[in-house]
């Protein structure tokens, strides 16, 4: 047999003083009536019940089978934020910095580097004549394909020209005879002996790494960015062994000048 109670909500309005009463619920009256509480205010009275659902005999006797109730779905539902019970999470789409290339960094120029030469202007034939060449690492803002970066060009190599169809390459820029404590006329990592008189152009070329730095830390691009010097003029003389009463710069005209 089937039973049913339906859901009885009421509010009755009340002026006796506040009362409480809890009616438990028996096997029996929960598989067949349900349970109902009571709760006095002093002003309002609500009565709430519980629906019961068809069964078998309570006895344990034969009867009807159960049966078996399905969620009732409201068609006009919609499984929003504030229905849901793990709450939503908001959706984002995150876009990734791009990969750079050197083409990407063509708006980025480093500075040129400096070089100078000792003796200054001048050489000796067949005696070492120092070169020093200095670039220090720099730092460029900027912004590649609509995102805001900073560019950092670090020298790695420098790649000395002598004017005379020869090049030497160098992880350093080189440093004067006194920084290295050393006599004039002695070599140097950097230096170079010119094996003829005459007037030559040297210059050097600084490769530079690059890196970018998109607000997560530093990524090397592949390849190198170079900036060379203008041209450094020097001066190759021959050295002879004469007593003269004058320099050469006193006297350019004088014997070995």
């Amino acid at each position: 047999m089937r039973l049913a109670v339906a859901l009885l909500l009421a509010s009755v309005a009340l002026v006796s003083p506040p009362i409480v009463h809890d009616q438990a619920c028996t096997p029996l009256e929960s598989a067949t009536t349900g349970c109902a509480t009571t709760t006095n205010t002093g002003t309002q009275l609500d009565i709430s019940g519980s629906e019961t659902r068809p069964g078998g005999d309570p006895d344990g006797g034969s009867g009807a089978p159960p049966v078996v109730t399905q969620p009732v779905v409201d068609p006009d539902y919609e499984d929003t934020c504030e229905d849901s019970l793990l709450g939503c999470r908001a959706q984002y789409a995150v876009d990734a910095p791009p990969d750079v290339t050197l083409e990407d960094l063509a708006s980025f120029v480093p500075d040129r580097p400096t070089l100078v030469g000792e003796p200054e202007g001048f050489g000796v034939v067949g005696m070492p004549t120092n070169l020093v060449a200095a670039a220090s690492e720099q730092h460029l803002t900027g912004e590649i394909l609509d995102w805001p970066v900073t560019v950092r060009f670090t020298p790695v190599a420098f790649v000395f020209a002598h004017g005379d169809g020869t090049s030497a390459r160098s992880a350093s820029g080189g440093s004067s005879w006194q920084a290295l404590g050393q006599g004039q006329l002695t070599p140097t990592a950097t230096s170079h002996v010119y094996r003829e008189r005459g007037t030559y152009t040297a210059s050097v070329t600084v490769e530079f790494a690059p890196y970018v730095d998109f607000g997560g830390g530093w990524v090397r691009v592949p390849g190198v960015v170079t900036a060379t010097t203008g041209g450094y003029g020097i001066r190759v003389v021959e050295l002879h062994t004469a007593l003269v009463d004058k320099t050469c710069l006193e006297n350019p005209t004088g014997p070995g000048c």
